[in-house]
């Protein structure tokens, strides 16, 4: 944690990430909060701690991407942080392959990316030939191949990553689909209470059913009868298997002092024995276009 804290510099204007410069979490912090700084930071579990300690301001956490689905470590770690989420970012994912200079497709056998990364080039990297290593994240796999300097080795990173480390573009475009999209959300200390007429609210919620039949089944009907869309529903066992208590995350549209909202959070007080509010947040606008 000393090192992430010598690189603060104004924590309040500071949103932290997991990675390190270059990496996509980099640049959805750059795009989505151009005036603030970046904090790389090792872990996600850093990320939390840097936010909750006040060393920094916003976290930028990515919590399912369209083709390679949800990063199932998030779930773990949000609700016993304290913090909440105060909005969220859709990020166009873009793949480039990195290589240093001199080297071609045909010099190239091995690529390495983040296990996420190389999932969403699955095809094109097949296509190519090439032997793929896992790697903590894109950034650190870009800075790495730059430093071995070794026109056979590859790395499948963002084009800041490129610009960071001083490496060639092969190929842009590596991603096996355009519509390659990672949804991140941003956490803070403190909520936002955003107007409940405001077009375009989310709500998230964590809650633990009761262990009767058909509640579930009874807590998505309160949500259906009172017209309420839900975008997000994930369960998965505290604990890991074994355990007979499971929590579902979902995260629907409305506010919770809309009526409707209000009757299915009531409804759904029937069924659960714990329900906790994550974040009331405006949604990104590309949610909807």
């Amino acid at each position: 944690m000393s090192s992430i804290t010598a690189q603060i510099v104004d924590p309040e204007n500071t949103i932290a990430f997991m990675g390190i410069e270059g990496a996509n979490a980099d640049l959805a912090c750059r795009q989505a909060c151009p005036y603030m700084h970046t904090l790389p930071c090792p872990s996600f579990e850093d990320v939390f701690e840097v936010v909750e300690s006040g060393k920094a301001a916003l976290g930028m956490i990515p919590i399912e991407n369209s083709q390679a689905g949800r990063v199932a470590e998030i779930h773990q770690i949000l609700p016993g942080s304290g913090l909440h989420i105060v909005g969220e970012y859709f990020q166009q994912i873009e793949h480039c392959l990195l290589a240093p200079k001199g080297a071609t497709l045909d010099t190239v056998k091995h690529v390495y990316s983040h296990p996420q990364g190389l999932m969403q080039c699955r095809d094109n990297i097949r296509g190519l030939g090439f032997v793929t290593h896992a790697y903590s994240n894109t950034a650190q796999a870009a800075a790495d191949v730059a430093q071995w300097n070794d026109v056979t080795k590859a790395a499948i990173a963002s084009p800041l990553a490129a610009q960071l480390y001083g490496l060639e573009v092969l190929k842009t475009h590596m991603q096996d689909s355009d519509n390659n999209v990672t949804v991140f959300i941003m956490i803070a200390r403190d909520p936002v209470n955003p107007p409940e007429d405001e077009s375009h609210i989310l709500t998230s919620i964590l809650f633990t059913i009761r262990n009767i039949p058909s509640a579930l089944y009874k807590v998505m009907g309160g949500f259906a009868t009172n017209g309420i869309n839900i975008v997000k529903l994930e369960s998965y066992i505290p604990g890991g298997i074994g355990r007979d208590s499971a929590q579902f995350f979902i995260t629907f549209e409305g506010h919770p002092n809309q009526p409707a909202v209000q009757h299915a959070m009531q409804e759904l007080g029937f069924f659960c024995k714990q329900v906790k509010v994550l974040g009331v947040y405006p949604a990104d606008p590309a949610r909807f276009s």
